[in-house]
């Protein structure tokens, strides 16, 4: 007698049809404990708990049909599926969220308009993308070579305290408050100029590359230390200069990840609003200066629109989200240009 190798097995979209199942039915169970208390139908709820009824289902069908060995390995295949949802449903509903509030104010006049004169409805926050953008910018040209520039010499060149007293130091930047990088460069130009009310883009740029240094140099120098030292020793060996196999060998076979870990930095900061409130300020008028006057950011725009709304809301908190959406884009994108970057000037191998 031949026994078929597949004899109590269980099907391969069972257990998808239980987490189809396990969330439907709790959709509806929300919808209707929603439509009964007259309140909004908790959707990231719902399919949480679905998937920890789908857990169970499967769990008890798999010994069911299986035998309590397989149960077990199905039971813990399922755990790591909720914790994966369970990671992705605050990021959906974030998104979701942005999207269904943000979208209200996406139009022309929100990117070709400032808030110069505008009470109430209209206005846009061109203001703030191009101040984001200022600063950010200029953030980023301060922050990338002296962070690279660190990290090769951590890598290739550091040796004995110095290199451990930097390594310790940008370790202790990487977990300052934003506020405090805020209220150094605040201190820092207000003694400089001697003007205890000193505001401009420049020194909120200044607050942020506090912020990306650190990130940078780590990021870099883990990168840096992933090329094989197979590589170097041949290029010496070809009587190539340390400076020019740092330059032509090392960083371009880790150029991919330095990009992703400027990337990272660049996000990182990006939505920072505490030391840009304290050192760009905020305007309503269009400022393309660094080096003059209060500079606008989206981070800022955001905060001064929900938190000093006039007295017909709506406009406001609508402006609020459209700027939190363009805001989540702007970095979508930085994360392509990197993708493509890193994809242009890393190594290409060989067959």
């Amino acid at each position: 007698m031949t026994n078929s190798l597949t004899t109590g097995r269980l099907p391969r979209w069972v257990p998808w049809t239980l987490l189809g199942a396990s969330w439907a039915v709790l959709l509806v169970v929300f919808g209707m404990v929603a439509a009964s208390s007259d309140t909004e139908l908790n959707v990231p709820a719902a399919i949480f708990l679905g998937t920890v009824l789908f857990d169970v289902l499967l769990f008890v069908t798999a010994y069911l049909v299986e035998g309590i060995r397989q149960a077990r390995d199905r039971f813990v295949t399922s755990l790591v599926v909720t914790a994966f949802i369970l990671a992705l449903l605050p990021l959906i509903s974030l998104l979701f969220t942005v999207l269904t509030n943000g979208l209200a104010r996406f139009d022309l006049a929100f990117f070709s308009q400032s808030m110069r004169n505008v009470v109430g409805e209209g206005g846009g926050a061109l203001h703030a993308i191009t101040g984001t953008l200022l600063i950010t910018g200029m953030a980023a040209i301060i922050s990338i070579p002296v962070g690279l520039l660190t990290a090769v010499y951590l890598v290739e060149y550091g040796r004995g305290g110095l290199a451990r007293a930097i390594t310790f130091f940008v370790d202790v930047m990487t977990g300052i408050p934003s506020i405090v990088a805020g209220l150094f460069a605040f201190a820092f130009f207000s003694l400089l100029f001697d003007d205890e009310g000193i505001r401009f883009g420049f020194g909120g740029s200044v607050a942020l590359s506090l912020l990306m240094i650190p990130v940078v140099v780590r990021s870099s120098e883990e990168m840096l230390k992933l090329v094989p030292n197979e590589l170097r020793e041949a290029s010496y060996a070809l009587g190539v200069p340390k400076w020019l196999t740092i330059l032509k060998i090392v960083i371009p076979t880790s150029i991919a990840g330095i990009t992703t870990g400027v990337t990272l930095a660049i996000a990182r900061v990006i939505g920072e609003t505490a030391p840009l409130l304290l050192i760009a300020g905020f305007t309503t008028s269009m400022n393309y200066d660094l080096g003059a006057d209060r500079m606008m950011s989206l981070p800022v725009f955001v905060f001064n629109q929900y938190a000093n709304p006039g007295s017909n809301v709506d406009p406001y908190l609508e402006r609020a989200w459209t700027g939190a959406l363009t805001l989540i884009l702007i970095v979508m994108a930085l994360n392509l240009i990197a993708r493509l970057i890193a994809n242009i000037f890393s190594p290409k191998l060989g067959r």
